[in-house]
């Protein structure tokens, strides 16, 4: 099988859509004083769409070597993202889930940017953009039609301030 051949334009622009994307999902994390930011979810980005290009241009030779990499990636970032989840000793809450979801996410969004997926890391970023933003507006709508509500056990970490 011929080896695929990607021009360095090419691999630079899907490289800097993943940092564009990291960048604005770890800059959410940074406005919400949160752990990992705008740095770490660029590194984040970064590396995988480096990786995931890697593999594109190796994967003439051994294409079941895609898989693995998809898997060891998807794995390894899980634990970087265990990184920032913490319980808090003073309250029974645990904090730190939204960013750990996150940085799981722009390693799979950085994937699709690696291999050229434009159109779905759009809808992708705009969905998770959306949740990011409006998140916690929905839960607390959704709260105060079920005549819950919200107090000092809120266990969220993303979204915009409580009322």
């Amino acid at each position: 099988m011929a080896q695929p051949v990607l021009s360095f334009g090419d691999a630079a622009l899907r490289l800097v859509l993943a940092l564009v994307c990291g960048g604005i999902i770890g800059l959410n994390r940074d406005l919400h004083h949160k752990g990992a930011g705008l740095r770490t979810f660029g590194l984040v980005a970064l590396g995988t769409a480096g990786t995931t290009i890697g593999m594109l241009l190796l994967a003439g030779s051994q294409p079941d070597n895609i898989g693995r990499v998809v898997q060891g990636v998807l794995a390894g970032i899980g634990f970087l993202g265990a990184g920032v989840i913490m319980r808090r000793p003073d309250k029974a809450r645990v904090t730190g889930l939204t960013t750990a979801a996150a940085i799981w996410f722009v390693a799979g969004l950085a994937m699709l940017c690696g291999i050229g997926n434009f159109p779905l890391v759009g809808l992708l970023l705009a969905f998770a953009v959306a949740l990011l933003v409006g998140g916690r507006r929905i839960e607390l709508l959704a709260e105060r039609m079920v005549g819950k509500v919200r107090g000092e056990e809120d266990d969220s970490d993303g979204g915009a301030p409580g009322p």
